[in-house]
């Protein structure tokens, strides 16, 4: 779904190149999981921006879903965005004057989908995320763990390939926190891909799998072992001729 080979990112300052990623590449297949970390300068949020293709490599391809995205125009990107990858931030982005409803409608607006199906999509987006009830309400009516649900709603409306989340519960306090959390999970299951953002281990272990970057390179990519997973792989060692046992 998502292939970047040997990207790099550099900026000019003056006579100074700065690269804030250099050679990096990165594989996601569909229906992963996937924390990209790292601390402050590391060169995650230059990777987020080329992921969600709000900006092009120096050098290298990168292809979404088949298509070389490496070198488009900035229409070409707005394009790519509304109709591949569902957008999950920090400080939610929504509208102050718009309604849940609205907020969740905007993608598809972008589309010219017609008003019906605008509201019926939104609807049911907002029915996944456990606020129906909340359709009516601006953001400013909602705590901080509701708008990041409206959020998820607004990136799930358009139906993307790419669910790409940054820091989302990075301005939640830890029960707003796991409910967000707990709600990307059940995405997960249902079989959406996800590719997380964070400099939190914690929440990186959430996660299957945990691409680590420092000084603007990948310093390690490994799968994360949960403890049903290591429940479910003890069961299999010990069943007789290595035959999974049923749970």
């Amino acid at each position: 779904m998502l292939e970047m080979s040997n990207i790099s990112k550099i900026y000019q300052m003056g006579d100074e190149s700065l690269y804030a990623l250099q050679d990096v590449s990165l594989r996601v297949a569909e229906g992963e999981f996937v924390a990209i970390i790292g601390p402050s300068g590391s060169g995650k949020s230059t990777l987020m921006n080329l992921i969600g293709c709000l900006d092009v490599p120096s050098t290298g391809t990168y292809k979404l879903d088949g298509k070389d995205v490496s070198d488009l125009s900035g229409d070409q990107q707005a394009v790519i965005r509304n109709e591949k990858i569902g957008f999950i931030f920090q400080n939610f982005n929504l509208l102050t004057k718009l309604t849940a409803l609205e907020n969740v409608e905007l993608p598809l607006l972008y589309r010219n989908t017609s008003s019906d199906e605008r509201r019926r999509r939104a609807l049911d987006a907002l029915k996944q995320v456990g606020l129906s009830d909340r359709a009516g309400h601006k953001p400013m009516e909602l705590s901080g763990g509701q708008q990041q649900r409206v959020a998820i709603a607004r990136a799930l409306a358009g139906d993307p390939p790419i669910l790409l989340a940054d820091e989302p519960i990075g301005n939640l306090d830890s029960t707003s926190g796991k409910e967000v959390t707990d709600l990307m999970h059940s995405l997960h299951r249902q079989g959406h891909t996800i590719i997380l953002i964070t400099h939190n281990q914690e929440q990186a272990n959430e996660a299957s799998r945990k691409v680590s970057l420092y000084d603007g390179r990948i310093i390690s990519d490994q799968k994360v072992c949960h403890e049903s997973d290591a429940d479910t792989q003890a069961a299999s060692a010990s069943a007789p001729d290595g035959k999974r046992v049923s749970q």
